[in-house]
């Protein structure tokens, strides 16, 4: 069991993250992840009162008891199936398990030459900005081409960097077709602080969206526990009642009306699996060609002809959501100092904006 510590991914990205969750991949959706064990001892009849963490400290090594008592803050450290404080005192019989939210892939990771866009990089992290279409990790029919394969060849050359490894590499995830920008561990205790900020919800993420309608309020606040949609499996819906699911709150502010669509920022105070694409849909503002969520149909506009073929053109510029992850900060791992990252709108996103300007001008003059 020594190399246990080494499967960790001490981040919570089942309770944390989830505008991030592919949608090729349903089965491995964060919320709904199966929890892998890749550490389970059960104490001795005769076991004396100890801490959990030197418990832990004591039965394997290369691990630091700092990174144990991390795990444990992120809830990745289970005593009779049930979470623990690094204080926590063993007692005899006790079952201890260690959680992570994926196991090893069982399939190699083929190194692939897929160029990426590098924002930064050091001995600790990277970050990248990613094109929407390109799956983040192999699965059920994406076993090549994803930006898994493309880190293992950007990375060859470190002995250090395992793609198949869940103790490093990505931190937390974006659909295929949502662009933007994403970080990634090269070092186990990178990725055990990474996550744990994700846990604490200290980064700081913002997103751009193009949804359908103008909304009410210039800014607000949308609240509603998300989960498994029951009549459709691939979608999640929001439970307002707060009996299902999990909560969830999205911040957004109106950036520029254009017509029948607005140009919204998004903030996540949470992150559950496709939040800010469910909660927009909630509200009555699904964001633009979000074929899961019902935005791409014309749902706001005119009844002419003339309008749908305009719409249809604005279908073809972006074909995809109109979502993009602008801006992301946290604190280094290693340094502790800040950092902060902002990305360019992709063409596609900047081409539809300038489609409705035009659109919103010509109107005006007309």
């Amino acid at each position: 069991m020594t190399d246990a510590m080494n499967d960790w991914v001490a981040q919570e990205e089942d309770l944390v993250e989830d505008e991030f969750l592919l949608d090729e991949q349903p089965e491995e959706e964060a919320d709904f992840a199966p929890r892998y064990e890749p550490f389970r001892y059960v104490a001795d009849r005769k076991q004396s009162l100890l801490r959990i963490d030197k418990f832990l400290i004591d039965r394997m090594t290369n691990v630091s008891r700092n990174r144990i008592q991390m795990a444990a803050e992120a809830r990745c450290i289970l005593v009779n199936g049930n979470p623990v404080k690094s204080n926590y005192r063993i007692k005899p019989l006790d079952v201890v398990s260690i959680v992570m939210s994926r196991p090893r892939y069982e399939t190699e990771i083929l190194p692939e030459d897929i160029p990426l866009n590098i924002v930064y990089e050091d001995d600790d992290l990277l970050v990248v900005n990613k094109p929407a279409g390109l799956v983040v990790h192999p699965g059920h029919g994406n076993y090549t081409g994803t930006l898994v394969n493309a880190l293992a060849w950007h990375l060859r050359e470190d002995p250090q960097f395992d793609p198949t490894d869940p103790a490093v590499g990505l931190v937390h995830r974006i659909d295929k077709d949502t662009s933007g920008l994403l970080v990634i561990a090269k070092r186990p205790e990178a990725k055990t602080a990474l996550g744990l900020q994700f846990f604490r919800r200290t980064t700081r993420r913002r997103y751009m969206a193009m949804v359908w309608g103008i909304l009410k309020d210039e800014n607000g606040r949308i609240e509603g526990n998300i989960g498994r949609d029951p009549h459709d499996r691939l979608q999640m819906t929001v439970f307002p009642d707060g009996e299902q699911g999990k909560p969830a709150v999205t911040h957004y502010l109106s950036r520029q009306r254009l017509g029948y669509v607005t140009l919204v920022e998004c903030r996540l105070e949470t992150g559950r699996t496709h939040q800010i694409r469910v909660h927009l849909k909630y509200i009555g503002h699904p964001v633009f060609n979000d074929a899961r969520y019902g935005g791409d149909r014309i749902l706001k506009g005119q009844p002419f002809s003339k309008y749908r073929q305009f719409v249809q053109r604005c279908f073809e510029i972006c074909p995809r959501q109109a979502l993009h992850a602008q801006t992301l900060g946290f604190v280094h791992p290693t340094s502790g100092r800040e950092l902060f990252f902002d990305s360019e709108l992709p063409a596609d996103m900047r081409q539809l904006i300038d489609k409705w300007n035009q659109y919103v001008l010509n109107n005006r003059e007309s």
